[in-house]
């Protein structure tokens, strides 16, 4: 295959208030028609500012230092942004990664994709609105005439996906770079559009860049991967080299913590003794809606929950999964069905027995960035719940505090640090070490690791499992991802529509699940397509 991609040397920096950041440092790398590469780093490797290097969309502050990008011969680092605009789109697609961000909220989808024919001349208004509905059709949308007469509101976030997809390859380009294209979905609409792109790079002999923090992923699409780590490339070589035996120490860690490509072993764990610290019985929830319409968002769910056991509520977005651990917090009113805590109904608890509870039930949320008041300190943060319940005097919170942040793994000088200079890792411990201040029963986790990368993600389920074996924990995981959770859970619940599908011990539902629902989702685990 010949080359048409060449990266030689490439040295990329930012000009900050701070000084000098080299975020890229020496990368050489190349890509053959019709091959599909995967550039595989967490958080900070370099692997976008690589990208949009390529692709010539370094923010006002980045500049390529040193080296050349060479796209059939020609190169595009000394391109002006003029010179650039006739190559963006025409020879080289770009799909973002949020098209929340990346779509015009005021223009129809339609004129979106049809827009890119027309600035490289391939087409009039006319036929450029015609042969925007048949790439829509292409890129994979249902209905694509309906579609392009639609704004990007109106469209769920697989179908705005698949349109920044028909936007990329609307000028047929020879390059397509994919930019984390799917970490916004859910597992199973992330599968099908993969699958699509992948099938139209295939087609049509086009060339696929495809950036990921996901080794899983890169695994299942890529010819060849090149891994990335503070600004160097560490390590490349065909995927199934690179996976089965990875050189470099960072490349390793990355195996080891992908979720799709992690060990399937479930915790051991012996029958709960005496009666369930949460028992939901036939638990519904509705909501209304404009038009006197009613959408019922949970379905006569029942579950118990054992001490000392995790059980872990999987479904995809919409499914019901967070409304029901709400509803278990008491965060939200049930319309019917029973919640029992530790043998009372506190189904309608107020007052008392309701503070009680929220003193016995601790919330981890999704994002730590989010979750922890940047006003405050780690130390005011921790203690904070232990204000609230006037536990001990000024002096012992201090040592709680303490005891706390030493048991997540984190050292002491973070307690006078605030939020912002910690990683997104670290903020998450501190979350987990606040949840854990009241020496909680039962601990909800609502997508605890979903914000992080996957090395981290790694790190945090293993805490939770060590903090429940020291203290007797009981977690409700919720989550939208089977791998994540089959390394903590001991059964598992999948939910779909507001309705309990399945609920089995975690290693008879990974070896034999029992619905077909669950069956996709554990095709779309990323990394399960992989033969290491």
């Amino acid at each position: 295959m010949s080359e048409l991609l060449q990266v030689e040397d490439l040295d990329i920096s930012y000009h900050t208030s701070g000084g000098l950041i080299r975020a890229v440092r020496g990368a050489s790398l190349t890509v053959a028609a019709g091959e599909t590469v995967a550039i595989v780093g967490e958080s900070g490797s370099g692997k976008t500012t690589l990208a949009q290097a390529v692709i010539g969309l370094l923010p006002p502050n980045g500049a390529v230092d040193a080296g050349s990008v060479r796209l059939a011969g020609a190169d595009l680092a000394r391109l002006s942004e003029r010179e650039f605009r006739a190559v963006r789109g025409k020879r080289i697609g770009l799909v973002p990664q949020d098209p929340t961000v990346s779509l015009n909220p005021v223009r129809k989808i339609g004129a979106q994709v049809a827009e890119v024919l027309r600035v490289h001349g391939l087409a009039d208004r006319r036929r450029a609105a015609l042969d925007a509905v048949e790439i829509l059709e292409r890129a994979g949308l249902p209905e694509p005439a309906v579609r392009a007469g639609q704004y990007p509101h109106e469209l769920s976030g697989g179908m705005r996906q698949r349109v920044l997809i028909a936007i990329a390859i609307a000028a047929k380009p020879r390059l397509i770079i994919a930019d984390e294209p799917t970490s916004s979905l859910d597992a199973t609409v992330a599968r099908r559009i993969l699958d699509h792109l992948e099938g139209l790079a295939r087609e049509t002999g086009t060339a696929l860049l495809l950036i990921t923090h996901d080794l899983g992923v890169a695994a299942d699409r890529a010819d060849r991967i090149i891994v990335m780590s503070q600004g160097r490339i560490v390590e490349e070589g065909p995927a199934g080299a690179v996976l089965a035996a990875p050189r470099d120490a960072y490349t390793r860690r990355l195996v080891e913590s992908a979720p799709g490509l992690r060990p399937a072993t479930p915790p051991a764990r012996s029958a709960p003794a005496g009666p369930p610290l949460v028992e939901v019985r036939d638990l519904v929830k509705e909501f209304r809606l404009p038009g006197r319409r009613t959408l019922r968002a949970v379905d006569g769910v029942s579950f118990t929950i054992g001490r000392g056991e995790t059980l872990a509520l999987v479904g995809e977005s919409g499914s019901g999964k967070s409304t029901t651990a709400r509803m278990v917090l008491r965060l939200a009113d049930p319309t019917s069905g029973q919640v029992l805590f530790d043998g009372s109904d506190i189904t309608t608890s107020r007052g008392r027995p309701w503070r009680e509870l929220r003193r016995r039930a601790q919330l981890i949320y999704q994002n730590p960035y989010a979750s922890l008041d940047p006003r405050f300190s780690i130390e005011e943060l921790v203690a904070e719940p232990l204000r609230a319940f006037a536990v001990g005097d000024a002096a012992a919170r201090r040592q709680r505090v303490t005891e706390l942040v030493e048991r997540v793994a984190l050292p002491s000088s973070v307690l006078a640090r605030r939020p912002v200079e910690l990683s997104g890792g670290q903020r998450q411990r501190v979350a987990i070490a606040r949840a854990l201040a009241l020496s909680p029963d039962l601990v909800v986790c609502d997508e605890p690791v979903s914000a992080l990368d996957v090395s981290v993600q790694a790190q945090v389920l293993d805490l939770l499992g060590e903090l429940q074996a020291d203290a007797g924990l009981t977690y409700l995981f919720i989550s939208h991802d089977l791998a994540v959770v089959r390394s903590i859970a001991h059964r598992v619940g999948v939910m779909r529509e507001g309705r309990l599908l399945e609920l089995a011990p975690a290693r008879q539902l990974f070896e034999n699940p029992g619905h077909e629902y669950t069956r996709e989702l554990l095709a779309a685990i990323a990394g399960s397509r992989a033969h290491v």
